[in-house]
């Protein structure tokens, strides 16, 4: 090709893996440069009691097109690395929760039909809930202003019920950020392209594999058999203007400084705005609030199983329930029988009580939960905590575009402005629409 550049990705998680292979389908010259040892960013594997897990658990989403379209293009049978779930909120036995799962209908009767066979919610729930969705659909999913959700539920008269069983988990999951703080706009948008949309886009996909394997690790095979680069262990210092070329200060000593004609920055904002520090894209990148997420790992004997994949779990403080979410990972890799991993969103609280207490309590919250005694003393736990794990997802934030004032230098990222919070998709469209703007600028 040429008119192939030399483009260098700064940061390989997932907006920075699919910027590099976009920008390698597009002829480029591309160099992935990774700090850690091992690709994905937020989302990759890490060992534990010698088995590859991740660290944390993740959900994805039938409506994320770019991410699957990406795993497409790089190899990956999304039908065989994600099990596809329909839509549910199913909670164990021992919870006074709801059994909500929705059939494979077309849309909108997929919805209606879960709504009438839903156990656990009463006739008021039920109503509740269609008015939100009648209401959201008129709405067209917009709202003049934005405002919380927990505004949103109380404009739309939604059950305490509803709301702790269904609301609440949901717009934690998503946002990672709790109902009283969270863009109602942004949770609307989720909701549109997820149960607003066709019935597959509502769909739930777990990983069967490691999150570095399902991606990452692909696309870095897909962008090196393209005559690029990866280098882990790597850490970008600097980046500095340079006779119309970018030039690129390295961790490693002994490495000469690299030009390259165009950059993205796909690191995290904090680092990003480090690099970006003393140009004229300096006030690029605001400071934003963080969220942590904590996933607790237990190890029971073999042959322990959930009746379903996973479950939804009623989380309460005051009792020392942390958890909201609990995966059978047996269900997903035979490799790890016995696994189960336990989200606890926006956990501050949760990580102050350290780690042994933390995964005790949650051994305990499964035993009331799941009605299941012998899960009190699992054979090992680890407990993993991302402090910074998603911006701050609250009403009217403004995010910055990958667009910035330098020359052929953009970002990407999941906190870069769209529809969407910090997700696994937003990550891949940032990085999509971060190597369009290069080919664009480049073309022009």
């Amino acid at each position: 090709m040429s008119d192939a550049k030399k483009i260098a990705v700064v940061g390989a998680g997932w907006a920075g893996c699919a910027t590099a292979v976009e920008l390698a389908s597009a002829g480029h010259a591309v160099t992935l440069f990774e700090s850690s040892r091992t690709l994905g960013g937020r989302a990759r594997a890490v060992e534990i009691q010698g088995q590859v897990l991740d660290n944390g658990q993740h959900i994805l989403l039938g409506a994320y097109s770019a991410t699957l379209s990406l795993l497409k293009t790089i190899g990956v049978a999304a039908d065989q690395a994600l099990l596809r779930l329909p839509l549910q909120m199913r909670y164990p036995s021992g919870c006074d929760g709801m059994d909500f799962i929705a059939p494979r209908l077309p849309a909108p009767l997929h919805m209606l039909t879960a709504l009438l066979r839903a156990s656990g919610l009463s006739g008021a729930d039920k109503m509740a809930l269609a008015r939100f969705s009648t209401t959201a659909r008129w709405m067209e999913w917009r709202l003049h202003t934005d405002c919380s959700v927990s505004e949103l539920l109380e404009r739309y008269d939604q059950t305490e019920r509803l709301i702790k069983l269904m609301w609440q988990p949901l717009c934690i999951a998503a946002l990672n950020t709790p109902p009283e703080r969270a863009s109602a706009q942004v949770f609307l948008n989720v909701l549109r392209d997820s149960l607003g949309a066709k019935r597959a886009a509502s769909d739930m996909l777990l990983p069967r594999t490691d999150l570095t394997s399902l991606l990452p690790q692909q696309a870095a095979a897909f962008v090196t058999a393209r005559k690029g680069n990866v280098r882990t262990g790597c850490t970008v210092q600097a980046i500095t203007a340079s006779d119309q070329k970018w030039a690129l200060g390295l961790s490693n000593a002994e490495a000469a400084e690299e030009l390259f004609d165009g950059v993205v920055i796909a690191t995290p904002a904090i680092t990003a705005a480090n690099l970006l520090a003393g140009s004229v894209a300096e006030a690029h990148i605001p400071a934003f609030n963080y969220e942590p997420i904590t996933t607790c790992y237990l190890q029971y004997p073999a042959g322990t199983r959930l009746s379903a994949p996973f479950f939804a779990l009623t989380d309460d403080e005051d009792k020392g329930h942390w958890g909201q979410f609990v995966f059978d990972r047996g269900q997903l890799d035979s490799r790890q029988d016995g696994l189960f991993a336990v989200v606890v969103s926006v956990s501050s609280a949760a990580t102050e009580l350290g780690q042994e207490a933390l995964s005790a309590a949650i051994a305990q919250q499964l035993v009331q939960a799941l009605q299941m005694p012998q899960l009190t003393a699992p054979l090992w736990s680890k407990v993993i905590t991302d402090k910074r794990a998603t911006f701050s997802c609250t009403p009217g934030l403004q995010r910055p575009t990958e667009q910035t004032a330098l020359p052929h230098l953009v970002i990407a990222g999941d906190y870069v402005a769209s529809d969407y919070p910090a997700t696994l998709e937003s990550a891949v469209r940032s990085g999509v629409k971060a190597a369009d703007l290069l080919n664009q600028h480049f073309h022009g």
